[in-house]
């Protein structure tokens, strides 16, 4: 891996130029994202800046971050998937965070299903569990 290090950029013909916008810093750009398994031997699909999971119990995951936040005041967009027979005459609440868990480096997220009209408080697995997390 090389390193660059200058303290001004020019332009070809002299000029200076503005400080080139760094992704990793913009608040815009996603400071973590993980796709995974969420039924049977949950696993990591697929992830930015997620050390690890943890399987809290039915429905529950802990996503590690590998850099923390710089603070709790993060947003976290969260979705599911999953195949339709595993809850076939059921209806998804979706996922939802955990708040009084939350700090720098971890998320903890939970699957609600509805089971036959009832009320939303039976944690369910699901095949698919997707996070992104934007913030400082």
């Amino acid at each position: 891996m090389s390193t660059i290090k200058a303290n001004t950029l020019l332009h070809s013909d002299g000029t200076t130029t503005t400080q080139p916008s760094i992704p990793a810093l913009d608040k815009r750009m996603a400071k973590a994202w993980l796709s995974m398994n969420g039924t049977g031997t949950v696993a990591i699909n697929d992830s930015y800046n997620i050390s690890s999971i943890t399987d809290g119990g039915t429905g529950w995951y802990q996503a590690n971050l590998t850099t923390a936040m710089s603070n709790t005041n993060f947003s976290v967009a969260l979705s599911i998937g999953y195949d339709g027979s595993v809850h076939n005459d059921d209806h998804m609440l979706g996922v939802k965070e955990r708040m009084s868990d939350r700090t720098t480096s971890v998320v903890k997220v939970l699957c609600n299903l509805n089971t036959n009209g009832g009320s939303y408080t039976d944690n369910a697995d699901v095949l698919m569990y997707n996070l992104i997390v934007f913030g400082a």
